[in-house]
């Protein structure tokens, strides 16, 4: 049986499964921007914390325009 090729158009939709879930680990309040410090802390950690920190960190490498540090 031949496997089905993934679509690679929404790969992003498929990485968030639990949006929020990375602001309410790092006890953040919604609307609040995460601190880079705080983001780059957790996203050396192991576990789910670290893969969604890493997973942040990348998806704001993607942005369009970019923010004053």
């Amino acid at each position: 049986m031949a496997k089905k090729k993934k679509s690679r158009k929404n790969w992003i939709a498929g990485a968030i499964k639990h949006p929020g879930s990375l602001r309410k680990a790092l006890k953040v309040k919604a609307g609040a921007t995460i601190p880079a410090g705080k983001l780059r802390s957790a996203a050396k950690k192991g576990g789910t914390l670290g893969r969604r920190a890493r997973l942040a960190v990348t998806l704001g490498k993607m942005r369009k325009t970019r923010r004053k540090r």
